[in-house]
């Protein structure tokens, strides 16, 4: 019997439970037929109209991407639209859409426990805990050795892919760090968060002008962590080789890829 795409709703379910996902979020089949037969999967972080023209034309009849496409409710799927352009492409391409946001960031080997691992984070331990010890959102976790605030900006710039954004640091280039809390994706909410404040470096994304300068001067006064802000798609890109490598685990018969494109939003940066 061929894999339908509800039995890889099943596989997807099992790897990332939608109890998982926070209340907000949309997560799950977003379009295609549970019935239809899927031999190919394309694995990306957006479902934009790169990814998905990527997907339909290598074949595959599943793009399982990390963002949801409809979030926020939307009145028109008019094909003068964006969204309404991405599905109109998905459907005439024969290709469906899953998405696993909020619960493929909690489960052990989400979003943040890629990130911290790729890190070298020792000891890691959600920052958020969730119903058991290893699940959660965000994570916190030792160097193995201290390290200067810089050097670790550094080997943080080596473990993401590149954009144009780089990396932004807000401390001393000095600062010795031994403790690291991390939230791959946005994490501005986690500022105040106890395990963040009595962390050494806090990275995370999309960090707001007056959160992160608050945080940074109450870091001068020895109050708080030093701020790393990197691009919001490097920080969950990185998640997609190990969710390939589950869903190949899962599903041996299946051809599963990884998209290489960009999906940062920003193209480049004058300084």
């Amino acid at each position: 019997m061929p894999t339908t795409l509800a039995d890889v709703q099943d596989v997807v379910e099992a790897l990332w439970p939608r109890s998982g996902a926070e209340s907000w979020d949309a997560v799950g089949l977003v379009a295609g037929d549970p019935a239809a037969p899927i031999t190919r999967i394309r694995l990306a972080v957006d479902a934009v109209l790169d990814t998905v023209d990527e997907a339909v034309s290598s074949g595959a009849q599943l793009l399982l991407t990390h963002h949801p496409l409809l979030l926020r409710g939307v009145t028109s799927v008019a094909e003068d639209r964006y969204k309404g352009a991405v599905v109109a492409r998905l459907i005439r391409g024969g290709c469906a859409l899953i998405a696993a946001h909020t619960n493929a960031d909690v489960v052990e080997r989400g979003t943040s426990a890629v990130l911290a691992a790729r890190l070298g984070l020792r000891d890691a331990r959600p920052l958020v805990p969730g119903s058991e010890p290893s699940v959660g959102l965000g994570r916190v976790g030792r160097l193995e050795h201290p390290m200067a605030l810089g050097r670790f900006a550094r080997a943080v710039a080596d473990v993401l892919p590149p954009t144009a954004q780089g990396i932004r640091v807000a401390g001393e280039y000095e600062r010795e760090l031994r403790t690291v809390a991390l939230c791959a994706g946005a994490g501005d909410a986690f500022l105040q968060h106890p395990a963040v404040l009595a962390a050494d470096v806090y990275v995370t994304s999309d960090l707001r002008h007056h959160p992160a300068s608050e945080a940074a001067e109450a870091a001068r006064l020895g109050r708080g962590p030093a701020l790393i802000d990197v691009s919001h798609w490097a920080s969950e890109w990185l998640w997609l080789d190990v969710a390939a490598e589950q869903l190949r685990a899962a599903l041996p018969d299946i051809e599963i890829a990884v998209s290489e494109l960009r999906t940062d939003p920003w193209e480049f940066a004058i300084v």
